[in-house]
């Protein structure tokens, strides 16, 4: 048996994630322009408005992180349970174009009517979810091909991306305040755009928590989960709401973040194996972990100047699809 199909090894890892979350959340808050100590840290979280820290953690640095965080867990489970739908390694909500539905909604939204800016992440989820359905049906003859998928999802972006390009040449003047959302970005994030996101993420976290038994059927083939009595096309196009649910939340709060739902699950796949009730909080966790982490990084590296947390995803992120694609890996 290998390790990863061991229950004391996917306990320890369901204890570890959490914690390692948690640090990397400490240690995000603790490192910037200025630097603060985990013990004022933990003393300005427990409600010390005194010290002089108080207005840097809690007003800039708290709000981002927890965006982070909450960003993080999203797109990590929607490009796990894109991967589970589609049954191709590679289906990140960025690579096979439902974050460029959701970015070409927002544009929109943002460039032609920028009074209507609440109505930002039920456009982004209606862009995602065009997105998901033509991709889907384009990759369709008698199956879903991963092969088919990619190529759907390049097209699909493209097709998108361009819709984008022709916004931004009609509202030129307007360009400017969408740059970061173009490159993904959590600079100047607050809690009024903490307020909006969490919302979306509980609802759609906890939606795909409970369908984690269900997301394991469907793993077994349409003829034995539909054996098992599963509606499995029903499920399917459940699952991919989900997915646009979450992408859709995060893209509108951060823009285009790119290859978080690619690494994320693929990574905790390799460690806890295909079993979704343990896939998807372990995926949920390490995506906390690596968007903190990278917008940290991002944040300290050349610092004063900030680099934003998609330029640092995109980095990483590259070269591990190549990676994918020259292994031809298979879920």
């Amino acid at each position: 048996m290998k390790i990863r199909e061991k229950k004391s090894w996917k306990v320890f890892l369901l204890s570890l994630f959490p914690l390692l979350a948690l640090m990397s959340l400490l240690y995000s808050l603790s490192f910037g322009s200025v630097e603060v100590s985990i013990p004022d840290i933990i003393n300005i979280l427990l409600g010390d408005k005194q010290g002089e820290y108080y207005t840097i953690i809690w007003s800039v640095r708290l709000p981002r992180l927890l965006i982070a965080a909450l960003v993080g867990m999203n797109l990590a489970l929607a490009g796990a349970l894109l991967q589970g739908v589609m049954r191709n390694p590679m289906a990140d909500p960025h690579i096979i174009g439902v974050s460029s539905g959701a970015g070409l909604f927002g544009v929109f939204i943002m460039l032609v009517f920028p009074a209507y800016s609440h109505l930002l992440v039920p456009a982004a989820f209606i862009g995602a979810m065009t997105a998901a359905f033509i991709v889907y049906i384009l990759a369709w003859n008698k199956g879903v091909s991963p092969i088919r998928i990619i190529l759907a999802g390049v097209a699909v972006s493209a097709f998108l991306n361009s819709g984008v390009s022709a916004l931004y040449t009609f509202y030129s003047d307007r360009v400017p305040g969408t740059i970061s959302f173009m490159v993904g970005s959590l600079s100047a994030k607050s809690w009024q755009q903490f307020d909006v996101l969490w919302p979306y993420s509980l609802i759609g976290i906890f939606l795909a928590m409970i369908g984690a038994q269900r997301m394991n059927i469907l793993m077994l083939g349409d003829a034995e989960s539909r054996s098992l009595g599963l509606n499995t096309e029903g499920y399917r196009l459940w699952f991919i709401a989900i997915g646009a649910l979450l992408a859709a939340s995060a893209v509108s709060v951060v823009g285009l973040l790119g290859f978080v739902g690619l690494i994320v699950p693929h990574a905790a796949r390799l460690l806890v194996g295909n079993d979704y009730r343990v896939l998807l909080p372990c995926s949920a966790f390490l995506g906390v972990i690596v968007v903190s982490v990278s917008d940290t990084l991002g944040r300290t590296l050349f610092s004063p100047i900030e680099l934003p947390v998609g330029i640092i995803m995109g980095i990483i992120g590259a070269p591990f699809f190549i990676y994918l694609l020259r292994k031809k890996s298979s879920i």
